[in-house]
């Protein structure tokens, strides 16, 4: 015999005599979380069992494995995902990507969505933004919504708040206001209001419809004006409401860009 023949079966093939099913079927119950050995919850269909006690929960179902999509508070100073770092620089950025795991899934999800670990696989991001801004990102196994985000970029409105130095008037954004109806310079449809202001530090909020990476520190150079944070709040009908910097939720059932 070969010492290295690993021992025991296959978990799927025990959870294919289990419940007389297709090797297939048996792998998407075990990748469902449907299945438990000795009362512990096994993933992975790879996975080799001989004497176990292999359950199948009674509620288990191939009907909710649908591919899922998370939202993410990028930090400030991270990349979106949708760069790449190039190996052996120290100095390169931190990216989005890493936050993709249990640890870091937000308190506040409120999607009722069962974490699986196969929801970390088959990522895909398609909306940029600024290393230097924080805010919503996308993450997405479902090729319907990657394709809608894609396709109707340029119409899907993005909400961004701009902090910036001083205290701001509406006046001191003529400006922008003039430049955005200037057809000449071909800028997208956007608007920009103050939405607080003191003496230190005002927001402005820009809704602007398409990613245009670069477009708020174009504005506000026009209007003088120092930026000392940007965060995107709002992507579509999905905002990022109480999701803490540094953590993802769940897209909940009925949740539409």
């Amino acid at each position: 015999m070969n010492s290295h023949t690993p021992e025991g079966e296959r978990l799927s093939k025990r959870v294919m005599q289990l419940r007389g099913c297709s090797r297939r079927e048996a792998e998407q119950y075990i990748e469902g979380g449907w299945v438990s050995v000795d009362g512990v919850v096994v993933e992975e269909p790879q996975s080799r069992v001989s004497t176990q006690t292999v359950t199948l929960d009674s509620q288990a179902s191939l009907m909710n494995l649908s591919a899922i999509t998370l939202i993410v508070n990028k930090p400030a100073g991270w990349l979106d995902g949708l760069q790449e770092v190039q190996g052996g620089r120290k100095s390169a950025p931190q990216t989005v990507c890493s936050l993709l795991d249990a640890e870091h899934r937000s308190a506040h999800d409120a999607s009722g969505v069962r974490l699986l670990k196969r929801h970390f696989h088959a990522l895909e991001a398609s909306v940029p933004l600024e290393t230097g801004a924080s805010g919503l990102v996308v993450f997405t196994q479902d090729f319907r919504t990657q394709r809608k985000l894609v396709e109707d970029m340029a119409f899907m409105e993005h909400e961004l708040v701009i902090d910036v130095r001083g205290e701001v008037v509406a006046d001191d954004l003529r400006p922008i206001e003039r430049a955005l109806k200037d057809e000449r310079l071909r800028l997208p449809f956007a608007k920009v209001s103050v939405g607080s202001a003191t003496p230190e530090r005002s927001k402005l909020r820009l809704a602007v419809k398409g990613a245009h990476p670069g477009f708020a520190a174009y504005l506000c150079e026009l209007a003088k004006l120092e930026i000392l944070a940007l965060r995107r709040i709002r992507l579509g009908r999905v905002s990022l409401s109480d999701l803490e910097e540094g953590t993802w939720r769940y897209l909940a059932p009925g949740e539409r860009f």
